[in-house]
């Protein structure tokens, strides 16, 4: 009765409307209503939920991301990646999943990725000839890279959601492998339809103009060195590695690059306070929620249930998956890692699966719910900068997501993807 009184109103709160947030907030006051906690303990599970250091890495990597962002990065990672791969026939299609790739390891957000990538891909795409639906459902599939490569929000956000008890590096490595899986399942396909529809073959570039286009884009892509590099040598941790980012892509972007107007930055500040207070919002609440959940003892009794129906873990994770991608659907990847980590970890470890490998299980489910109606917020973005009704896109994603349930496939029942980088590097 008590898991019906906290979910029910819960589910109760989000099907009339009410955002995530305060649903988990309010749905956390009734449970303690129910089972007479006093008030006054909710409300410091939620201080105490957003009071944590490590929380601070997730506003400096938001604003990090949205400077580099703005100021002209995507462009020169765009050009960058066409040194790379645009001379090959469809080198389009794969300078826009390169161009991804590298863009998400510096922005760690799949919209920022679609936005600003989709911006000038799209565009220039379907300018050499290519199909504006299949550049627009590319540039989407290719921005769940930004969800698993570090520096990924939503590694952080699943750390917190499990009490803070998994390193935040060993997520940002682990999340390495299957993020190059995916772009690489993603450039295979490409090429594959490059040959079957005959898309056009790139140019070759001189030299001098190519090292002059790589040299340029490096300046951002340090930043990769920067946060990686700092975390594994013990420099500094996460959370600091995030705050250098931030000064790094301001001195990039202001005094190299110098393509963003300085009247512009408060305008640029404001938009990311006001992301970050929602997540923050979320976090604070989903924390209460949580706590509440332990106390009615609701992981512990799904776990039971879960162990005792099956004790096979490639069972027990097939059904997770499932639930992960019917739920991705209909809510958002922040909340439902909130939401859904203290409720499945106890579940995962009792059949000795790693919590960083279930990590990026999680994370791949619920990247590919950001691309899927009726809430991908993903799928927003990318079809209005496609411009083409989310019907068109949500029809030539198809074959993508076919591919990314192969990767999420492969994720699932290799371990060693996720877990070989983080065991190789110590942390």
């Amino acid at each position: 009765m008590d898991a019906f009184v906290l979910l029910g109103s819960f589910a109760l709160l989000v099907a009339i409307g009410m955002p995530v947030a305060y649903s988990l907030g309010l749905a956390a006051l009734v449970g303690a209503v129910w089972i007479e906690l006093p008030i006054d303990a909710v409300m410091i599970q939620i201080a105490s939920g957003v009071n944590k250091f490590s929380l601070l890495a997730i506003p400096f990597f938001v604003l990090a991301g949205a400077i580099m962002a703005e100021g002209g990065m995507s462009r020169r990672l765009v050009a960058f990646a066409g040194v790379l791969v645009g001379f090959v026939r469809g080198g389009l299609s794969l300078v826009n999943i390169l161009a991804s790739t590298f863009f998400g390891a510096i922005s760690g957000s799949s919209v920022a990725d679609t936005a600003s990538i989709g911006s000038v891909m799209v565009p220039e795409m379907v300018k050499k000839g290519y199909p504006r639906d299949f550049a627009t459902a590319l540039t989407v599939s290719g921005s769940i890279q930004a969800t698993l490569i570090p520096p990924s929000h939503n590694a952080v956000i699943y750390s917190m959601a499990a009490g803070g008890s998994i390193s935040i590096a060993a997520l940002f490595m682990a999340g390495v492998l299957p993020g190059l899986l995916l772009g690489l399942t993603l450039a295979g396909y490409c090429l594959y339809v490059a040959k079957k529809r005959n898309f056009p073959v790139g140019e070759s570039m001189p030299l001098r103009q190519a090292l002059r286009i790589a040299a340029d884009a490096l300046w951002g892509l340090a930043t990769m060195v920067i946060i990686l590099g700092g975390i594994l040598s013990g420099v500094f941790t996460a959370t600091e590695s995030a705050s250098i980012a931030v000064l790094w892509a301001f001195f990039v972007t202001m005094f190299i690059y110098r393509d963003y107007r300085w009247r512009d930055l408060p305008k640029l500040v404001h938009r990311t306070v006001k992301t970050v207070s929602i997540v923050m919002i979320l976090i604070g609440f989903a924390a209460s929620f949580g706590y509440i959940m332990t106390l009615m003892q609701i992981p512990l009794k799904i776990t039971t249930a879960l162990t005792s129906f099956t004790d096979n873990r490639y069972t027990i994770l097939l059904l997770i998956n499932f639930l992960l991608l019917g739920l991705g659907t209909l809510m958002d990847m922040a909340a439902l890692l909130l939401i859904l980590t203290p409720i499945l970890l106890p579940v995962v470890q009792s059949v000795g699966i790693d919590p960083v490998h279930f990590g990026m299980i999680m994370i791949v489910n619920l990247g590919m719910g950001l691309i899927t109606p009726p809430v991908g917020s993903v799928l927003f973005v990318g079809s209005a900068v496609g411009k083409l009704p989310i019907e068109q896109v949500v029809k030539a994603l198809l074959p993508f997501f076919g591919l990314l349930v192969i990767v999420l496939g492969i994720v699932t029942y290799v371990p060693e993807l996720s877990l070989w980088l983080p065991r190789l590097v110590g942390v």
